[in-house]
């Protein structure tokens, strides 16, 4: 169990230093909100420029926190959807449409209070690595991989405090490279493995990525 997402992304900011030299002209992609604490102290360690992907969950129909999907923001918007579930809530193709069209207006909005944004351009080439305070089913960052690698990385990397092991199993191969700290059993939701899990403001991730910003125009003056 993790103290919060700051201590998380301290350790993970640990097994990532010992493999820096996987990371050639590496950039930090957090998804916000939640991965943005711990992918901080990440980029602070690794000396190199974080960003966020904004990327949400399309819920299924009256159980908005399974995932049915998720979108991640784009031109067009990337979206990836989980055919099982889609069968077993019968969700059709057009409530899948409208979600990304409403999600889509939601980001463009929110990618308006919090600045960043340049992903694509700025990752061409480059040692991606991806990260979120965990995985209970991996859909956020499997859209997340996908929009990533449309954007031409030269490699991708996810990197998570803690996931579910069919996660990562699954997961495993799709990378470039996997590290997870810890995979407990039962896994029932990310916050579980967390003593304090609070949600995190815009305001607090704005603060992040400006810290990180200079930050990291500081250690390359």
């Amino acid at each position: 169990m993790f103290e919060d997402r700051n201590a998380a992304g301290q350790a993970l900011a640990s097994a990532l230093v010992a493999r820096r030299d996987n990371f050639p002209n590496a950039c930090i992609v957090a998804l916000p909100r939640g991965g943005v604490p711990v992918a901080a102290p990440v980029a602070a360690a690794l000396g190199c420029p974080m960003d966020i992907l904004m990327v949400r969950k399309i819920g299924a129909p009256g159980q908005s926190e399974l995932a049915v999907g998720a979108v991640a923001e784009g031109d067009p918007p990337y979206v990836t959807v989980n055919p099982d579930i889609m069968d077993a809530f019968s969700v059709s193709d057009l409530y899948i449409q409208a979600q990304v069209t409403r999600l889509a207006a939601r980001m463009r909005a929110r990618r308006q209070r919090l600045g960043g944004g340049g992903h694509t351009g700025r990752i061409i080439g480059q040692s991606v690595i991806l990260i979120d305070d965990g995985m209970a089913t991996g859909a956020s960052m499997r859209v997340a991989i996908e929009a990533v690698r449309a954007a031409q990385a030269h490699s991708i990397t996810v990197a998570v405090p803690v996931a579910a092991a069919e996660v990562v199993d699954m997961m495993r191969g799709t990378v470039d490279d996997l590290i997870v700290l810890e995979t407990p059993v039962p896994f029932r939701a990310v916050g579980v493995h967390y003593r304090h899990f609070d949600q995190v403001s815009d305001r607090t991730v704005a603060h992040l990525m400006h810290t990180a910003a200079e930050n990291c125009a500081g250690q390359r003056g």
